[in-house]
C-alpha cells in the first residue's frame, strides 16, 4: 500500500509539473525571458563595466599657445585618458563648462607655462576635474603620474608639475556622489513597480468590466492612474534629500525648485513606462518581471556606477535612452555643481519627450476589453 502511494503521489507530482512546463510554453515574454534576460545582461553589462576608463570628455585652455605647451597637450591627449574634443579661451570658461556637464576634465594652461615648467615652485598645469564622480577624479590623479617630459633651455628633459583641482567634491566623499544617483534609482524602482501592475491588476480583478461601462477614455484613464503616483513620487524625493542632508551631509548647492521640478517630470517619465509595461502584459508576474529588466540596465548604463564616458558607444546609446541617465545628471548638476535648469535643457527636454512618448503609447495600447 505504501508503495503504491507513493507511485500515486510520483504521478500526480509529475502530472503537476507536466501542467507547468505547457504553461510556460504558452506564456511566449516568460519563455523568451528565460534566455533573454541572461543573455542581453551578460553581453551588456560584459561591455558596459569597464573599470579602465578611458576618453573622458575634456576641454582645453591653452592660454600659453607655445611649442611647449601644445606638446604638453599633445601627450596628454596621447594617455587615452581624455578625449580633448574642444578648445576655449579662459579658464572661466573650463568651469562654466564642468558646471553644465558639458566636460568631465578641464586642462588649464597659464600663460607663463614654458616659464613654470622650468620652476619647481609653482605647478606648470591645473587639471579640473568634475568632483561630483569620485571615478572620474581617481582616473585623473593618472595624468598627474604620467611623466610627461619637457626639452627646456634650462634643464633636458625636466618633469613638468602638474595640479589636479577637483572641484564640487574636493573631499571625495563617496555618499555626495551616490545620493543624488540613489535617489533616481529609488524613483524609477518604486515608480515603475506601481503602475507597471496598474492595468492588469484591474483586468485580473474584473475591474475591467465597470470601466467598459463608463464614458472614461483611455488616455483619462492613464492620466488619472498617473497623477496620484506623482505627488507619492515627489514625498519620496523629498525623504531621500532629507536623510541624505541629515545622514551623509550631502548638499543641495543649486535651486530647491529646480530639483522638483526635474523630479516631477522623470517621476511622469517612469509612471509612464510602467504604465506601457502594464498593458504589454497578461499577468502581475509578467510586469514586475519587466520591471526588474528595465532596472538593472538602467542601473549600469545610467553612469550611476561607472562613468557613462568610459563605455563603449553601444552602451552609451542604450544609456542615452534610458530616463534615468538623464535624472542623473540633472541631480549631479543642481545639487552638486550648482547648475541651473537653464544650463542643461536638454536634459530635462528629454525627459518631457519620453513621458509624452510613453503615456500614449500606453493609451493606444489599452483597451476597454475583457481579453
Amino acid at each position: 500500500p505504501g508503495g503504491a502511494r507513493r507511485v500515486k503521489s510520483l504521478s500526480r507530482l509529475l502530472a503537476v509539473t507536466r501542467k507547468e512546463v505547457r504553461q510556460m510554453r504558452r506564456d511566449r515574454l516568460t519563455f523568451a525571458m528565460i534566455f533573454g534576460i541572461p543573455l542581453m545582461q551578460i553581453i551588456l553589462f560584459g561591455y558596459a563595466i569597464n573599470t579602465d576608463v578611458r576618453n573622458l570628455r575634456t576641454a582645453v585652455a591653452d592660454e600659453a599657445n607655445t611649442h611647449l605647451s601644445r606638446d604638453f597637450i599633445a601627450r596628454l591627449d596621447a594617455t587615452q585618458v581624455t578625449d580633448i574634443h574642444e578648445r576655449v579661451d579662459t579658464v572661466a570658461q573650463l568651469e562654466q563648462r564642468l558646471r553644465s556637464g558639458e566636460i568631465s576634465v578641464g586642462i588649464a594652461i597659464p600663460p607663463d607655462f614654458d616659464r613654470r615648467v622650468a620652476d619647481d615652485t609653482r605647478a606648470a598645469a591645473h587639471i579640473l576635474v568634475d568632483g561630483s564622480d569620485p571615478t572620474i577624479a581617481g582616473i585623473a590623479d593618472q595624468l598627474r603620474n604620467i611623466p610627461l617630459r619637457f626639452d627646456t633651455m634650462v634643464e633636458p628633459e625636466r618633469i613638468g608639475a602638474v595640479e589636479v583641482r577637483t572641484y564640487y567634491n574636493p573631499e571625495r566623499r563617496t555618499p555626495v556622489n551616490i545620493i543624488p544617483g540613489l535617489s533616481g534609482v529609488i524613483l524609477m524602482m518604486t515608480m515603475m513597480m506601481f503602475t507597471a501592475v496598474a492595468v492588469v491588476r484591474e483586468r485580473e480583478r474584473g475591474n475591467l468590466e465597470l470601466l467598459i461601462n463608463t464614458p472614461v477614455t483611455s488616455a483619462e484613464l492613464m492620466v488619472g492612474k498617473v497623477l496620484p503616483y506623482i505627488f507619492i513620487g515627489l514625498v519620496q524625493l523629498a525623504v531621500i534629500l532629507t536623510a541624505g542632508a541629515l545622514l551623509f551631509d550631502v548638499p543641495v548647492r543649486g535651486s530647491i525648485v529646480d530639483l522638483y521640478l526635474a523630479g516631477c517630470v522623470y517621476i511622469a517619465a517612469n509612471l509612464a513606462l510602467g504604465l506601457f509595461f502594464s498593458t504589454a502584459v497578461s499577468s502581475q508576474f509578467q510586469a514586475i518581471q519587466l520591471t526588474f529588466f528595465m532596472m538593472l540596465p538602467s542601473i549600469l548604463l545610467s553612469g550611476f556606477v561607472f562613468p557613462f564616458d568610459g563605455m563603449p558607444e553601444p552602451a552609451k546609446w542604450i544609456g542615452e535612452v534610458l530616463p534615468i541617465t538623464h535624472f542623473i545628471r540633472l541631480t549631479r548638476g543642481i545639487m552638486l555643481r550648482e547648475a541651473g535648469l537653464g544650463e542643461m535643457t536638454g536634459e530635462l527636454v528629454y525627459l518631457g519627450v519620453f513621458a509624452v512618448i510613453a503615456m500614449t503609447a500606453a493609451a493606444l495600447r489599452f483597451s476597454k476589453r475583457l481579453d
